[in-house]
């Protein structure tokens, strides 16, 4: 299945690379937060960076989520190398396309640099700001890095310091008034609370830049698909305003509403689609959150004990390993629990991309959409458990409800 969203893709490359007057605040850099697996990485890939080469850009594209574990900027550095080495390579592709939509000759031998390709980004090597300003002086257009997932560049000393050497370049590049080109900085995040912050915090390095919300499909995607499942459906394809609203309850994410349509396709001819859809629909939203559930779950009470305390505040979260945590730690599990456990399972639902660090000590879930279905489950579980809502009204003399306590180990069976 292809939807391109071709003219969204050329609007925004017209907005970066021709921008009027109300869209030259661009330059500053541009974040779009959006939900894991809506299709950012997809439209990127195979609308946006087309539409942006084929304005003259020279676009450098690299995805934080690929490799979680990695250092952020050895991602970066290594994708910046590999486009510069592109375009010193004679016969390139990306040569030859740059020599199609551009005035640029680089000649029979590729571009030239004064430095070495391994030295960018290291310690006493090449700065961004130098690579990047030979690279636009040469090339004679605009340069744009793009950073999926850019979150992941939060909380660690590395990741500070190459968003910093990025804004660095944007300054030094962009505030020349004879510039031949310009340095554009696109980054897009699962997790709306830390791709904002990146541009709202005063101490981060690309404060006041520009950030919205990812255009997720729409009616015209719906549309799409419904066209082209007509021919299995017939009779039972579904309405074009209900298959909408149950792509929406399961996240827009096009990957559940492929998954919707095939069980919805498997029931008996007489059966009405615009009644089951919705079903299906939220029995799969709630079944791809449970998978990371599970994945907590799996790792023992402590870890659902402190996922659940990261869960509670719903976002930038420290004191995860204070006296006070400790002790409710124990409360809930029953047992003494010490820092060292605490950083071990923290470190473990790190690596399973549940957590992510900030920065130092302090610790947020990855994926929103799944810490409101922890916090939704915790609220199902306690009205099983006592019959009585979260922060419910009492009755005058009655006692508070017991304390909320996470999921148990055994809750997947009960699903």
């Amino acid at each position: 299945m292809t939807f391109r969203r071709t003219a969204l893709a050329e609007q925004m490359a017209t907005q970066l690379l021709r921008p009027s007057f109300l869209d030259t605040s661009l330059r500053s850099g541009l974040f779009l937060s959006g939900q894991r697996r809506v299709g950012k990485t997809t439209f990127l890939a195979t609308d946006l960076i087309p539409a942006l080469e084929a304005l003259g850009a020279i676009v450098v594209y690299v995805d934080l989520w690929s490799q979680p574990q990695a250092n952020p900027a050895d991602l970066v550095h290594e994708a910046i190398r590999k486009t510069l080495k592109e375009l010193q390579t004679p016969g390139s592709g990306l040569l030859k396309r740059l020599k199609q939509v551009t005035s640029v000759d680089a000649g029979v031998g590729g571009f030239k640099f004064g430095f070495k390709l391994a030295d960018v980004g290291k310690d006493d090597g090449t700065t961004l700001a130098q690579a990047f300003t030979e690279l636009v002086d040469q090339a004679r257009t605009d340069v744009v890095l793009i950073i999926d997932e850019v979150q992941h560049a939060l909380g660690s000393a590395d990741g500070d310091h190459l968003l910093h050497a990025l804004k660095a370049t944007r300054d030094a590049i962009n505030t020349r008034p004879d510039t031949p080109g310009y340095f554009l900085f696109v980054g897009t995040g699962s997790h709306r609370a830390r791709v904002q912050e990146l541009t709202l915090k005063g101490n981060q390095a690309f404060n006041g830049a520009v950030t919205n919300e990812f255009p997720v499909l729409g009616r015209d995607f719906i549309d799409y698909v419904l066209e082209q499942v007509r021919p299995q459906f017939g009779p039972m394809l579904p309405s074009p305003p209900v298959t909408e609203a149950a792509f929406r309850s399961m996240g827009s994410r096009p990957e559940e509403l492929m998954k919707a349509l095939n069980i919805l396709r498997s029931l008996p001819p007489d059966a009405r689609p615009d009644e089951h859809l919705p079903t299906i629909a939220q029995s799969l939203g709630a079944a791809a959150a449970d998978v990371e559930l599970q994945k907590v779950e799996a790792m023992g009470p402590l870890a659902e004990a402190v996922f659940s305390r990261i869960c509670s505040i719903g976002g930038d979260v420290k004191g995860v390993f204070t006296g006070e945590a400790l002790k409710a730690y124990a409360t809930q599990i029953g047992r003494e629990v010490t820092a060292q456990e605490v950083q071990s399972i923290i470190g473990s639902m790190t690596t399973a991309n549940l957590l992510m660090r900030v920065r130092h000590g302090h610790y947020g879930v990855t994926d929103p959409f799944v810490e409101k279905a922890w916090r939704d489950k915790q609220q199902t579980d306690q009205l099983l458990r006592t019959g009585t809502a979260p922060n419910a009204a009492l009755p005058e003399g009655g006692e508070a409800a017991p304390a909320l306590a996470p999921p148990s180990s055994s809750s997947a069976a009960r699903r």
